[in-house]
């Protein structure tokens, strides 16, 4: 597992604050929720990654530069 900066995961932080809703684009992993769904992100952890609460129940986390998510109801993600 490759750690990001400080800088880098303040950033995210910065894009992704607490209560931001997202919509799930691609995730590679057997338990990943479909595609389409919808989350909320409940922090950023210190690799960057995303903590979710998928609408579906799932918990799973976006691992940041490998899956891909887009901000619900923002035009330009």
């Amino acid at each position: 597992m490759r750690f990001l900066n400080k800088e880098t995961v303040e950033q995210i932080r910065r894009m992704y604050p607490a209560g931001t809703r997202v919509e799930l684009l691609a995730m590679d992993d057997p338990q990943a929720p479909p595609v389409g769904t919808k989350g909320t992100v409940l922090d950023v952890d210190d690799t960057g990654s995303l903590l979710m609460k998928w609408d579906n129940g799932s918990g799973l986390n976006v691992v940041w530069q490998q899956d891909r998510v887009r901000k619900v109801g923002d035009p330009d993600a």
